[in-house]
């Protein structure tokens, strides 16, 4: 039995969004052992994930072909995005937790806001 679209997307978005968050850890991670600096590591991981985002967005979530048309909105969205992921992360980072820790946090809470701006801005019908 197949979900209803209004569960189902949000369930595939999550899938992208942790398959993005991947790379942005992943990268992250990688970035920090080689010596960058914290918010520039962030920041650089973070675009990496934009970029597996917004296509696998575009694809499996709303199941459109990437255009140039939604790639500047969707890009103003994350963004936005990584103020918020980058701006918590490095709140919690200075308040003595771990930063892989701190940016976990911060992807959960830029999570939500980006769903919400790619649902009613980004790919509306």
């Amino acid at each position: 039995m197949a979900l209803p679209e209004r569960l189902a997307r949000p369930l595939r978005y999550m899938l992208t969004g942790g398959t993005a968050a991947l790379v942005d850890l992943g990268g992250f991670g990688l970035l920090l052992a080689l010596s960058l600096p914290l918010a520039l590591a962030g920041t650089v991981s973070f675009l990496a994930a934009l970029g597996v985002n917004y296509y696998l967005s575009s694809r499996y979530v709303f199941h459109v072909a990437p255009s140039l048309r939604r790639l500047p909105l969707f890009a103003l969205g994350a963004g936005l995005g990584l103020c918020i992921n980058m701006g918590v992360t490095l709140i919690l980072a200075g308040l003595g937790t771990a930063p892989l820790l701190a940016k976990t946090v911060g992807i959960g809470v830029a999570f939500v806001f980006n769903y919400s701006i790619n649902l009613l801005v980004v790919y509306r019908r």
